[in-house]
């Protein structure tokens, strides 16, 4: 039978790619993102370095350095479910 558990409480750092602040997401994940552009009238294509692989994050997504300093991207509803602004 599956058990219950509540998620530890800790403090995250993260960035919110807005599709303008590349110098700011390169500051904060350094070699562990880089951008490449597509054809036509998309927007820059933010990729991300994680634990589980490249993954690509969208303009609005925010970017969390986890507790290993690994990052990640999250989806703006699921992280403003899931974190409050600490300090």
């Amino acid at each position: 039978m599956p058990s219950k558990y509540i998620k530890k409480p800790i403090v995250v750092e993260a960035v919110q790619w807005t599709g303008n602040n590349r110098g700011e997401i390169f500051k904060f994940v350094g070699s562990m993102c880089y951008f490449s552009v597509h054809k036509g009238n998309t927007p820059e294509l933010l990729h991300i370095k994680t634990l589980e692989g490249e993954m690509l994050a969208s303009i609005g997504d925010y970017i969390i350095k986890g507790i290993k300093d690994e990052f990640y991207p999250c989806k703006p509803d699921i992280f403003k479910l899931t974190y409050d602004k600490h300090g």
